[in-house]
């Protein structure tokens, strides 16, 4: 049976239909989708049922059994902006209208507690470990969590010796997929089993790159991993683009390694959006919670937004 919700998403999935055209061939009253897409009333019922055959002809079926667009954000190098990307590209996709689910791959757990949850009761290894269902965890409408803490880290070397350590996650992904539109995996600062699990569950990496020498010189062992994974583990595995965080204009230095890495990385999608260096992104995380809670004038809230809408227009490309 059709939801409000279902109806509103599918709409601001296909912003060519024409609501007013639609309105008329379900009997609905004048500008009834209309105040609902704005938010000002709520579908009942009788709207519903009548909404739900008319929207079959404009690709409903389809549009419910989508599969989420599951991506690894990931560096081999810590510190460089994955975990501030993952909260905040996350949220902002949300925003946007979109279901989005982060995972905490990461021992460190920085993801988990930078969204406020500390000590989960339930958290990823055991999906890993106990084959039990992913413990998902409601932060905001349309934006959920699946936790870690250091607990994952006892479980690292039982994972890579076993024959199906690295390809666990994308089982327990598996139920999940039709849930969400996008599903954001926080990987740690290293090329272990747990980036390997995130690559291997993906259908794309998102790489995250400071403007520093040593981020710069060591992402061709991460591209080169990726491509290991997608030749002979994941075949649908890409790299959606790469990420410039923590930047500062005003430095020389930085401005040169952008145009090296714009240049050097041209067979790559390099985001126009560049993450700008801001002092309220470190903070919405101390205050657990994701920068547009936070301070949503700030230039990390601009700079997340906008990179959610160029990531939007590359992927559905």
């Amino acid at each position: 049976m059709l939801t409000h919700q279902e109806a509103v998403l599918f709409f601001s999935k296909k912003p060519a239909l024409s609501v007013s055209a639609i309105e008329k061939e379900a009997g609905l009253p004048a500008s009834t989708l209309t105040k609902a897409m704005a938010g000002q009333r709520t579908l009942n019922q009788k709207h519903l049922t009548a909404l739900e055959p008319v929207l079959e002809n404009y690709g409903l079926a389809a549009f419910r059994n989508r599969k989420a667009h599951v991506v690894s954000v990931v560096n081999h190098k810590g510190g460089v902006g994955k975990t501030t990307t993952t909260i905040n590209l996350g949220r902002a996709l949300s925003m946007a209208g979109n279901r989005v689910l982060v995972i905490d791959i990461d021992s460190q757990g920085n993801l988990s507690q930078s969204l406020g949850v500390d000590l989960p009761e339930q958290q990823l290894y055991e999906s890993l470990v106990q084959s039990q269902p992913l413990p998902v965890l409601a932060v905001t409408d349309n934006f959920d969590l699946v936790p870690s803490n250091l607990e994952l880290a006892k479980y690292e070397r039982d994972l890579t010796h076993s024959p199906s350590g690295a390809l666990r996650l994308r089982a327990a992904l598996a139920p999940f997929l039709s849930n969400y539109d996008f599903i954001l995996i926080d990987c740690p600062p290293a090329l272990n089993v747990f980036t390997n699990s995130a690559l291997i569950a993906s259908n794309a990496a998102l790489v995250i790159l400071e403007p520093e020498t040593s981020a710069v010189k060591g992402v061709n062992n991460l591209f080169e991993l990726i491509e290991e994974i997608r030749q002979f583990f994941n075949e649908r595995l890409r790299i959606d683009g790469i990420v410039l965080t923590r930047v500062d204009r005003r430095l020389v230095l930085h401005k040169e390694i952008i145009q090296t890495v714009r240049q050097d990385l041209a067979n790559f999608n390099v985001f126009q959006t560049e993450i700008r260096l801001n002092a309220a992104l470190k903070e919405s995380q101390y205050a657990q919670m994701d920068i547009f809670r936070y301070n949503n004038s700030s230039p990390g809230s601009v700079d997340y937004r906008q990179l959610a809408n160029e990531y939007m227009a590359s992927v559905n490309n």
